[in-house]
């Protein structure tokens, strides 16, 4: 199975249609019940991250476990050892994720990607898409005290929202970074800057992006934010401006920053390593940069 992300003709990004879609909660093989359900991630990866952050905010910690993959891919894909802030997987004992997709279909083609919600009673991979992951544990695992992360009352403009951001800065950092051609990277880059600028323009009059709650599209930015000075900026060549000099985009990342229990959900060392290293295309020496000094909060510096 390949795993590095491929280009398109005209030297643009594509990226890859998730291979499983199954929902917890909407037929009778698939219960909630809580313990059969587990989560693999890397702290390195975006779109995992987000799901990390919603059974965090949800209290689902001890109904879904979560196996953390070693940040650093290599052509085998995300690999389970012993490491600082990730080890072994402990509940079926994988040394890749490799394994889950093969055990869920075994003529699979295409990237392993991470998060993977994984059924522990069917030995089979239920979902690969974050945005299903994050809405089945809102929907389907959380008791009705706490946050709601999709309000009924804001659906319509949260889906646009979303789109929006995934759209223009979720993977507007990664068209300008693997993009292959000058004018498809111009064109990714300026596009995502024009994104910001909107974001800031509207954050600037706003202390969430839907007004004063916190919704799941708040953790879509925060999850591309959070990595923008350290590894977007440079890397990825995204460098008009850092998020550090927009003052309402950087204020926006520093308050969710600073939400009980998001600190430890972040890992500038995984963030950092992953893609310096595994992106052998774009930085071949591996190098890791020392820098920058990002501070997300009053004082803390993770």
């Amino acid at each position: 199975m390949a795993q590095f992300p491929g280009e398109s003709s005209d030297g643009s990004f594509k990226r890859q249609e998730d291979a499983f879609r199954r929902i917890v909660g909407e037929s009778l093989d698939l219960p909630v019940v809580p313990g059969r359900y587990h989560l693999y991630v890397s702290l390195a990866c975006p779109w995992a991250h987000r799901t990390l952050i919603v059974r965090r905010l949800l209290g689902l910690q001890d109904s879904i476990g979560v196996s953390i993959a070693d940040p650093v891919r290599d052509e085998r894909g995300w690999a389970f050892r012993e490491g600082p802030g990730h080890g072994p997987d402990e509940a079926e004992g994988f040394h890749f994720l490799a394994e889950a997709y093969l055990a869920t279909d075994p003529s699979v083609d295409g990237r392993v990607t991470v998060p993977v919600l994984w059924d522990r009673l069917e030995k089979k991979i239920v979902n690969n898409s974050e945005d299903d992951i994050c809405r089945m544990f809102q929907d389907a695992f959380a008791p009705p005290v706490v946050p709601n992360l999709f309000p009924a009352v804001l659906a319509d403009e949260q889906a646009e929202l979303s789109n929006f951001l995934y759209e223009k800065v979720n993977n507007g950092v990664y068209l300008a970074g693997f993009a292959t051609e000058q004018g498809v990277y111009e064109k990714a880059v300026r596009e995502l800057f024009e994104a910001l600028d909107t974001l800031e323009k509207r954050l600037s009059s706003s202390r969430y992006l839907l007004g004063d709650r916190i919704v799941e599209s708040d953790w879509r930015l925060f999850c591309t934010l959070v990595r923008f000075d350290a590894v977007y900026h440079g890397h990825f060549k995204c460098n008009l401006k850092r998020i550090i000099d927009y003052p309402s985009l950087h204020r926006h990342l520093c308050d969710l920053y600073l939400q009980p229990g998001i600190a430890e959900t972040v890992n500038l060392d995984h963030i950092k390593r992953h893609y310096y290293i595994t992106h052998d295309d774009i930085n071949p020496t591996g190098i890791v940069p020392v820098g920058p000094a990002v501070i997300f909060g009053k004082g803390i510096d993770p």
